[in-house]
């Protein structure tokens, strides 16, 4: 399916602002949607991109680029529209609403795929000139019992769609918020001039009974009255602000506010000034208390979480410092290494409970991990041997129960590599090197040592950090491993690793 970017560049030569301002209409036409009851198709004069004149069988014909569905009734269109032709013949309001600048309406309902549809053009000006057409189209087919809220609706649509064909709606700059601003159903509100409430939508009138306000809003002055229910004297006068800038023609972004008594109120408010003249404000509002509750409990859930990786990496810490006593009042050579190669395994655990404990979606950067943990491991041979550990490549970002076992695997297989592939007293390097796909982490760990062992198996090793690497590799990683010799001299372990996978 072709973006509106993509058919607009492809079948017109609209210039970078016209097309900035279809986006912007298209950003903000859910409301007029809404507020219609009815579909809208936006409608582009179909135009050579490079400026050339079009074949004579295809001028006078129209592109549609965009389309919007209600979620007040029932569509018009349940099929696809997008990147369909039409032409001045078939849809003459088209043509004669671009040509004479005004909005064009269809004297009797036509019927399309078995359902009646009334059918409105408005006009789309920018900078002066008309870029396209709006097609609001109506179905028929379930009748509708005129009732305080569909008249409501459908007068601000009409003062919004003749802000279209002015130009005057949406603005030139558009709100950033625009696709999490409060929509029709969540509650509408209609002002007059002088900022009096003249409709009220029922969804309204719940958000400004939990903020406080016991009593029919209708002719009662809304800023005034919104500013009294808001606990912070700053979020009042914002709020209030807005909604008196409102009704002066500027528009206003989104802003949340809360209660006195604990209720959390989204508002937007957007001036309706129709062929220039003012006609009051639409205020949106929205109930957003259980969601901001929910909000709250998550950040209180993460932080708990946090609090655990930290006080798990300080007890590990203990753990490893109680190690370290414990091999300095050993005499056993054998008992002593033994405990420094816990020591180190306690430790790259107490490494990634760290960084949890400072994430906030229980996700590792394992670059910033692999990077502690070489100089850790490659201090390991400094005393008998002068080997230089580096990294190659990039690691990504893993998720929490990837990182442990993978950075336990990779402190094994580096300090395998350290003590085993180079004779006492001698130099060499190893070389950490990631490669990551979409959906593998491939990590090879190499050094330019004496190589494998004659006979060497990885399966029958009887090495206790091997057997460990082995073990989490095939149980907890869920990846493959392999040892070889490299073709120039040393050896190679090669892990791949998938980076999502199902237990």
């Amino acid at each position: 399916m072709s973006t509106l970017s993509d058919l607009l560049a492809e079948h017109t030569g609209l210039s970078g602002g016209a097309v900035d301002h279809l986006q912007t209409v298209v950003a903000e036409w859910q409301l007029l949607s809404d507020l219609s009851f009815a579909d809208f198709l936006l409608w582009v004069p179909e135009t050579a991109a490079d400026g050339t004149p079009l074949p004579p069988g295809a001028q006078g014909r129209y592109i549609c680029v965009a389309q919007a569905r209600p979620t007040t009734g029932p569509t018009a269109h349940p099929e696809d529209v997008v990147a369909s032709h039409t032409s001045a013949q078939e849809h003459p309001q088209l043509r004669r609403a671009v040509a004479e600048r005004r909005i064009c309406r269809e004297e009797d309902p036509r019927w399309y795929l078995g359902v009646p549809v009334r059918r409105e053009v408005i006009p789309v000006t920018f900078a002066g000139e008309v870029i396209a057409a709006l097609s609001r189209e109506t179905n028929l087919a379930v009748p509708r019992v005129p009732s305080a809220l569909e008249i409501a609706y459908l007068g601000i649509a009409g003062d919004l769609c003749q802000m279209v064909a002015d130009g005057t709606f949406p603005t030139t700059e558009p709100s950033p918020d625009v696709h999490t601003s409060p929509r029709v159903g969540d509650g509408l509100i209609r002002l007059d001039t002088a900022g009096a409430v003249v409709f009220a939508s029922p969804n309204a009138l719940s958000a400004y009974h939990r903020m406080g306000h016991a009593s029919d809003l209708v002719g009662v002055r809304l800023a005034p009255l919104t500013r009294s229910l808001i606990g912070d004297p700053f979020d009042a006068t914002e709020v209030a602000q807005r909604i008196v800038s409102a009704l002066d023609g500027q528009p206003g972004m989104r802003t949340e506010a809360e209660s006195r008594r604990g209720a959390a109120v989204l508002f937007r408010a957007l001036p309706l000034r129709p062929a220039g003249k003012a006609a009051g404000a639409l205020v949106l509002c929205r109930d957003v208390t259980e969601v901001r509750r929910r909000d709250r409990a998550l950040l209180s859930k993460d932080a708990t979480i946090r609090e655990i990786h930290h006080r798990v990496k300080n007890n590990l810490q203990t753990v490893a410092a109680l190690l370290r006593l414990q091999s300095r009042r050993t005499s056993s050579p054998e008992a002593k290494e033994a405990l420094a190669e816990s020591v180190r395994r306690v430790a790259a655990i107490a490494m990634v409970h760290e960084t949890l404990s400072t994430s906030v979606d229980e996700r590792v950067d394992l670059d910033a991990l692999v990077d502690k943990v070489i100089p850790v491991v490659g201090d390991v041979a400094v005393a008998e041997s002068h080997v230089k550990v580096r990294k190659s490549g990039q690691f990504g970002v893993v998720a929490a129960e990837t990182a442990t076992p993978l950075v336990m695997v990779l402190t094994e297989l580096i300090q395998n590599a350290v003590e085993h592939a180079f004779p006492p007293g001698s130099s060499g390097e190893v070389v950490v090197s990631a490669t990551r796909s979409a959906r593998w982490l491939d990590v090879l760990v190499a050094d330019d040592g004496r190589g494998l062992p004659p006979g060497f198996s990885l399966e029958r090793t009887n090495g206790l950090g091997l057997q460990i690497v082995r073990t989490l590799v095939e149980s907890e990683l869920r990846g493959t491993l392999s040892l070889r010799r490299r073709d120039e001299s040393g050896t190679e372990a090669v892990l791949r690793v998938p980076l999502s996978h199902r237990r």
